[in-house]
């Protein structure tokens, strides 16, 4: 790896990260929360200090205008540590409000990887603070570097390597000839559901600031909320709405951009992965209105409500509530559970497994189950109209056997520290799969994890960004080719 070219991209994303945390200012001084400047400002001072010095202090840097022939390696090296310091400069305010270190850290991180466990335990802070939580899964739901390669002229050839280290998904979708346009194309997208949101919520009765704080959270696939209630106490007319997009934010943003330009909403189901996605949370939603409607009593209002909001959630990875599901009876939190393991669509917002690849298991185990029956038959995988490559699938059994063996270690430690099963499995379920809530009194829905020990939560913020990163470039670390330094 050439250490000018790491260099450089790395005081480039610093520096203009330092840039959008001045942004909070603004709502500091509109709600004349004058006491919120100064942290804000002090972690952009920051963090804009240590981008000029890491440019100059490496040799050859200030020299480099762009970075046309970066190089796989360090494609995944930049997207990897980007978001490693993403997540310690935006940690620098919430210190400054009081809070400790280690929980700072884990706040930040659960933010900018739209993970959405708080280790918060008051909301007294101000609403600027509050702004930054939403406004960091918001920059985090589309990804850090996807908004660089769209507005930055340095990243316009290096984007694609870029582009595809920060979402190595099962599928590289390029959709228009120039990387840049491409994320440029899914941000408009992006921002567009964002302002819709904002307008219907605004309109629904909620306050400009929460509807903007819940908008940003609720696209993203993020979770976090103004509010120590999430969305209890709201009419059913915003749970739906909250409900409705956050659906969309575990739906491909590739695919709705194809949708957008077709004017045809019908076009999403042309996709096997949106036909799966969509029936699944039509099913479940289904049973657990059942549940709910019979076990816990609730009206069939009630229950169709709570029970598609509940769903959407946490397949999408948001993790917002409308009730406390710790205190449902255990079918419905099996329900619950089930769709935090499925996760949502490729190209998205959300988190987990993703939709795709539990799509690939199945194919390749019945194309298994096949060739025992009928040994030379000759079997081709395909997803829609397409034959799935190979190299294709081993990534994805690979991926899928590192991401339960992750889950399983840090299960089992977790489990260990904390002495209590359930802590242990749904905490590392959630962050894993930057879902939010866990389940129990202590992690659940209306808890936080700010009473775990110290070690436990470096173990869940580890697993955020091993889930936000989707694997490949945490593992590839661990290379030692990698290693390999030059100018």
């Amino acid at each position: 790896m050439r250490l000018t070219y790491l260099a450089y991209s790395f005081s480039l994303t610093i520096m203009y990260f330092s840039f959008v945390m001045l942004i909070p200012i603004i709502v500091a001084l509109y709600y004349q929360e004058y006491n919120a400047v100064f942290p804000f400002l002090i972690a952009a001072s920051t963090a804009f200090l240590i981008a000029t010095t890491l440019k100059k202090i490496v040799k050859g840097t200030s020299s480099i205008k762009g970075i046309n022939d970066i190089k796989k390696s360090e494609a995944l090296c930049i997207v990897t540590f980007s978001w490693l310091f993403a997540g310690i400069f935006a940690a620098m305010p919430y210190i400054f409000f009081g809070i400790s270190p280690i929980n700072a850290l884990f706040e930040a991180t659960s933010g900018i990887t739209t993970t959405g466990a708080t280790a918060l335990t008051n909301f007294n802070y101000p609403n600027a603070l509050f702004f930054w939580r939403s406004f960091t899964q918001w920059l985090g739901g589309m990804g850090i570097i996807v908004l660089f390669i769209a507005i930055l002229p340095q990243f316009a050839i290096a984007g694609r390597q870029l582009f595809f280290a920060e979402a190595p998904g099962p599928t590289e979708d390029k959709f228009t000839p120039r990387i840049k346009n491409t994320a440029a194309a899914l941000w408009k997208v992006y921002a567009g559901l964002t302002l819709l949101e904002v307008i219907l919520l605004k309109f629904s009765g909620m306050s400009g600031f929460d509807a903007i704080c819940h908008s940003f959270s609720s696209i993203s696939g993020g979770g976090f909320s103004p509010r120590s209630e999430s969305i209890i106490g709201y009419s059913h007319t915003i749970m739906w709405i909250i409900t409705f997009f956050m659906f969309f934010a575990g739906v491909s943003f590739n695919l709705q951009y194809k949708a957008w330009t077709k004017l045809n909403p019908l076009y999403l189901f042309k996709n096997e992965e949106f036909r799966t996605y969509f029936y699944i949370v039509l099913i479940l939603g289904i049973l657990l209105t059942f549940s709910l409607f019979s076990n816990m009593k609730y009206n069939l209002y009630d229950s169709l409500t709570h029970s598609f909001f509940g769903i959407s959630t946490l397949i999408s990875s948001t993790g917002f509530c409308t009730v406390d599901f710790a205190k449902w009876d255990y079918i419905s939190k099996i329900l619950l559970f089930a769709s935090m393991m499925i996760g949502s669509c490729a190209s998205s917002a959300g988190g987990g497994l993703k939709i795709m690849r539990w799509l690939l298991i199945f194919k390749i185990m019945k194309i298994e189950m096949t060739k025992i029956l009928h040994p030379k038959a000759v079997c081709n995988i395909k997803i829609g109209k397409y034959s799935v490559p190979k190299d294709i699938m081993f990534q994805t059994l690979m991926f899928v056997s590192f991401y339960f063996a992750i889950l399983t270690v840090s299960a089992f430690l977790v489990a260990i520290i904390e002495k209590n099963t359930t802590i242990g499995i749904t905490g590392s379920v959630t962050t894993l799969g930057n879902i939010g809530p866990g389940f129990g009194s202590v992690i659940g829905p209306l808890g936080s994890f700010a009473p775990l020990h110290n070690l436990s939560k470096i173990i869940l913020i580890l697993d955020m960004y091993i889930g936000r990163l989707e694997l490949i470039p945490f593992l590839v670390l661990f290379q030692k080719d990698l290693w390999s330094w030059k100018q």
